[in-house]
């Protein structure tokens, strides 16, 4: 694809710095992600014509698919890895191939309040009270460092969580002097707990001393012309330094980093062609799923400040329509949601705690936007959103402050309402919203075929295209509320199958089948299961057994045949 004036504006203010970027498709899904030391030197790779006159073809074909970038700054390369990694693992791009299973990066693990503390390698952290250090990108730079700990500060390596003393009287480690050997009593637990608390301090970056004594026998080497031994001690240096390096850890971020790269900017854009007052804060959208009329649900999902707000996300199963009208399901869906939030306004503003006049279908809606405690000016807001995604600002040179949006803690109305469909979901949301006086909060309808926008006030739809800002928003949120309806349809249909199956055998009651799905979880777990596992479940013997693992075998499915 040739290089677009909106690519090539963006190139120029990439930096030449390590960092990960992601590309997208013309639909704002990330199709790539990818690190490098020099990001602008990098992401300019793809756009030049000699690399695409190549026979790669799966190179050519991400080229060609390519509609935009995000460039994200990190501090080092080792940051640049760990944020590749779970960049991949989130949004599973179809052109990476490293990184999409579910292996996570190395950490150092050890439990202080062990009878005899010992550092392990995990990549699972656990909230057990242990002391976690990492994670680490490099995994022979930690073990290798492990090893060098270890010997440092003559810490066990042996592999029971609590030695028997009878059987460590020929300690190894300990007659190897690499372990004072705690186990069989060398030393008190006091002055191992010590050591152990030393080495903690070592990994938390106090090795200078180590550092410079390693440097100090390399140069020693050199001189004495051994450079076997000089290349030995550099490369343990290395591992040290990034083994000890500081680093930002990503597994744990508020949200899920945003595909643009300015949701505050989307937001006033979306403002802008909707004619709204103010950006809208609080986005809620709404989509409905079924098969045929069966197993019929609706989804909400919030977004504040552009960003996914999973804590008030909701799920609907839809109680009063029979058959498939996805008009009536939106109805319905509509007037329990905002039913009840407006009684949760009223019931806060009653208390005194958003000091409003209480909402009536006579009375404007109360301005709530205004209620948010502790909100800086907008004016003093960094525009950087992707800043947020780090914890300490102090060491960000040349960066934005990191600013992670706050959710109000008083319940609030939204400031603009998404409707998945067009016209015909549209009007049956309005006529609901009317019913409950609620007819001011700004509603618009998004339609698939060719993202149209369609206002309650409009007879035509909006049609911005499919690279406007305000429109991709809108996709993230009416896909978001996609995503959550047919997981949770899928999930109701799933249950019903296991359900219905178990309750095919004969003689089976709600304790015994509760007591099965509590054991394995669910039909698939219980199938694999052997007689004598299904035997152990109470309230089932090993005659019953048998006969409830002849039953499943006999209702496996079979593929079917031409």
């Amino acid at each position: 694809m040739p290089v677009t004036d909106h690519i090539r504006s963006k190139l120029s203010q990439v930096p030449h710095r390590p960092g990960v970027y992601l590309h997208k498709d013309r639909f704002g899904t990330v199709i790539y992600v990818g690190k490098a030391r020099d990001l602008r030197r990098r992401v300019a790779q793809y756009f030049q014509n000699s690399r695409r006159m190549g026979w790669d073809l799966k190179f050519n074909a991400l080229v060609e698919a390519i509609h935009d970038f995000d460039c994200h700054v990190v501090k080092s390369d080792a940051e640049a890895v760990l944020l590749e990694g779970k960049l991949i693992k989130e949004f599973h791009p179809r052109f990476n191939v490293s990184f999409r299973d579910d292996k996570r990066f190395l950490l150092l693990k050890v439990n202080l309040s062990d009878p005899i503390p010992r550092f392990t390698l995990t990549r699972l952290r656990l909230d057990d009270n242990a002391r976690y250090f990492g994670p680490f990108a490099n995994g022979g730079a930690v073990r290798r460092t492990l090893n060098l700990v270890r010997h440092k500060f003559n810490l066990r390596g042996c592999r029971p969580l609590t030695p028997v003393a009878g059987d460590y009287k020929h300690c190894l480690y300990g007659h190897l002097k690499v372990c004072t050997a705690p186990c069989i009593g060398n030393v008190s637990h006091e002055q191992y707990l010590m050591q152990v608390t030393a080495a903690c301090d070592f990994l938390d970056g106090q090795c200078d001393e180590m550092a410079s004594d390693l440097e100090a026998q390399m140069r020693k080497a050199a001189a004495a012309q051994d450079f076997e031994q000089a290349a030995q001690l550099r490369d343990l240096l290395k591992d040290l330094q990034r083994t000890t390096e500081k680093t930002e850890k990503f597994e744990r971020v508020p949200y899920k980093l945003p595909v643009a790269i300015n949701p505050e900017s989307d937001l006033r854009e979306l403002a802008r062609v909707l004619g709204l007052k103010q950006p809208p804060k609080r986005i809620e959208g709404f989509d409905i799923s079924n098969i045929s009329g069966t197993f019929a649900v609706a989804s909400l999902v919030s977004f504040w400040q552009g960003r996914p707000d999973r804590v008030n996300y909701r799920r609907f199963k839809i109680k009063t329509v029979t058959g498939q009208d996805d008009f009536a399901c939106m109805a319905e869906t509509i007037q329990r949601r905002y039913s009840r939030l407006k009684k949760e306004v009223a019931k806060e503003i009653a208390k005194g705690e958003l000091l409003r006049p209480i909402i009536s279908p006579d009375a404007p809606l109360p301005d709530l936007q205004a209620l948010d405690a502790g909100e800086e000016a907008p004016e003093s807001r960094p525009t950087n959103a992707f800043d947020a995604i780090f914890h300490d600002a102090a060491v960000r040179d040349e960066l934005t402050a990191p600013w992670v949006p706050k959710t109000p803690s008083a319940t609030r109305l939204p400031d603009l309402i998404l409707i998945d469909g067009g016209r015909g979901q549209l009007n049956a949301a309005c006529a609901e919203l009317a019913k409950l006086g609620l007819n001011q909060i700004p509603i618009i309808g998004l339609a698939k075929e060719f993202e149209e926008i369609y206002r309650p006030s409009q007879a035509t739809p909006l049609r911005l295209g499919l690279d406007h800002p305000a429109v991709k928003l809108l996709q993230r949120v009416r896909d978001e509320s996609h995503r959550v309806a047919n997981s949770y349809s899928a999930q109701l249909r799933l249950r019903k199958i296991s359900e219905s199956l178990l309750d095919e055998f004969p003689g089976i009651g709600d304790a015994r089948k509760q007591a099965l799905l509590k054991r394995f979880g669910s039909i698939h777990r219980l199938r694999l299961a052997t007689v004598e596992q299904i035997a152990e479940v109470p309230g089932f013997g090993g005659k019953s057994a048998q006969e409830l693992k002849d039953f499943l075998t006999s209702r496996t499915e079979r593929p079917a045949t031409s």
